[in-house]
């Protein structure tokens, strides 16, 4: 086996197309899709190594999607942000970087153009678990394709299945953990990239935002700055001023002890071999450390499962037949509140601490996990049906949430709504049935509820 036989068989890289790399192609193209980062990258990584030893440049190519179901200018200036800051370190590293606007809300067409244009050695890209369901057209694109978990620290693809609980996945992740959970490097290239005279590119730029066909109701989150800079800056204040006290702060909503890198997380601005590393490592107790780690580790890659082995994430139709059943069975019973979406949306109910969340999510991109979890729930409550509350609570989610479309968003709602990851609970109570049950009074009662809603009041 020669080297890059070698580094093809490699547990993170799943190989399709030709066999052999194209001798005469100009350079190794890396598709960023979701890693969206220069810095930590094993996507990046496997296709740098691969151009080292065919003696390639490497060049990356992103697809700006013109149109998209959740194009705002929240979600539109925080990656962008974070695709200035990547353009700036691929120049630091002699890595070409071409970005396209791509029409509609595929990028397919632009990126084979664009390998007309190039002739790429090889191509390489990260893998999105969200889009594994989805058909892509690889005939016009005439070299070999790698596709590189840079997601996960243990690639999703070695679980193999799908798996139903934390307590299932865990031994799994932790068996593999050792040979994973190692710095991924930022190796130098051997040939720099030179531009083709002529290439077409957009340079990345905020600028972009005035014509581009989004929706600019959702406003940029203003305590979020994207990029790999500002990512790296929000990991060493976490591990440096809350890390310590994490164990026993992260429940609890009014105080915020929680690390906040969800959006660099889900835009791949920061990878999770950086956090898990950087925290693993920490002058912090190992109570702390640990609870940290089986949430950015286990319970992370466990939602990454989800959506990588059930096609169906975005639906009710993920959950299990006992959670089917029981949430069928008391589809009929009475609601005591009932509201439609915009209400929702518009923090129009009678639970002063679930708008207080809905305005957290609405106005800052963001909201605590614990109230989360009690947000997705209260909609299952007030819903005509578990089906309409999934479907509102994805929409809400996606809309507004940073870390919206992700697969911890989908995860989660699916935990709240049809106990997903979750088991059967009794006594049976109205419209839950046997899927756990959240209360105002209960919740209130772990943390400071009432300066939570002040500071997320009206």
């Amino acid at each position: 086996m020669n080297p890059l036989e070698k580094l093809a068989s490699s547990a993170r890289i799943e190989t399709t197309g030709h066999d052999a790399p194209d001798a005469c192609g100009k350079a190794v193209v890396y598709r960023m899709r979701r890693a969206q980062r220069a810095f930590d990258n094993p996507a990046l990584e496997a296709a740098i190594e691969a151009a080292n030893l065919l003696d390639k440049p490497v060049v990356v190519f992103f697809g700006l999607l013109a149109r998209h179901p959740h194009a705002s200018l929240r979600t539109y200036t925080f990656m962008l942000e974070g695709l200035c800051d990547t353009a700036e370190r691929l120049l630091r590293r002699r890595i070409g970087f071409v970005m396209r606007i791509c029409p509609g809300a595929a990028s397919e067409r632009e990126f084979a153009r664009f390998c007309s244009e190039m002739r790429p050695a090889l191509v390489v890209e990260d893998e999105d678990p969200l889009r594994r369901h989805r058909e892509r057209s690889r005939t016009a694109v005439r070299a070999p394709l790698w596709t590189v978990d840079a997601d996960a620290i243990v690639p999703s693809a070695l679980l193999a299945k799908e798996h139903y609980a934390a307590r299932t996945i865990r031994p799994r992740i932790r068996e593999n953990l050792a040979g994973f959970l190692k710095p991924v490097g930022n190796r130098e290239v051997h040939v720099p990239f030179k531009e083709p005279r002529g290439l077409e590119k957009v340079a990345p730029a905020l600028s972009l935002l005035q014509s581009l066909p989004i929706e600019r109701s959702v406003a940029p989150a203003k305590d979020f700055r994207g990029g790999t800079t500002h990512g790296l800056a929000a990991l060493k204040r976490f591990v440096n001023q809350r890390l310590r006290a994490y164990d026993e702060t992260r429940n609890h909503p009014e105080t915020d002890g929680t690390s906040r890198l969800s959006p660099y997380l889900h835009f791949g601005h920061l990878g999770p071999h950086t956090v898990a590393l950087m925290v693993r490592d920490a002058e912090a107790p190992s109570g702390s450390r640990d609870a940290f780690l089986e949430q950015l580790i286990v319970r992370r890659e466990l939602a990454i499962n989800f959506v990588r082995f059930n096609p169906r994430y975005r639906s009710l139709d993920s959950a299990e037949p006992w959670a089917i059943r029981t949430l069928s069975e008391h589809t009929r019973d009475r609601r005591a509140y009932r509201y439609d979406e915009k209400r929702l949306e518009q923090a129009e109910t009678h639970d002063e601490l679930w708008n207080a969340a809905e305005r957290q999510m609405v106005e800052s991109g963001w909201m605590h996990n614990y109230m989360r979890m009690y947000w997705a729930k209260k909609i299952l409550e007030w819903s005509a049906s578990a089906r309409e509350a999934f479907d509102i609570a994805v929409r809400l989610n996606d809309r507004y949430e940073l870390d919206g479309r992700d697969p911890n968003g989908y995860a989660g709602i699916a935990w709240a709504i049809c106990g997903k990851h979750d088991r059967a609970w009794g006594p049976e109570r109205p419209i839950f049935g046997k899927i756990r049950y959240m209360s105002y009074e209960s919740t209130r009662r772990k943390f400071d509820s009432r300066s939570y809603i002040e500071r997320w009041s009206r």
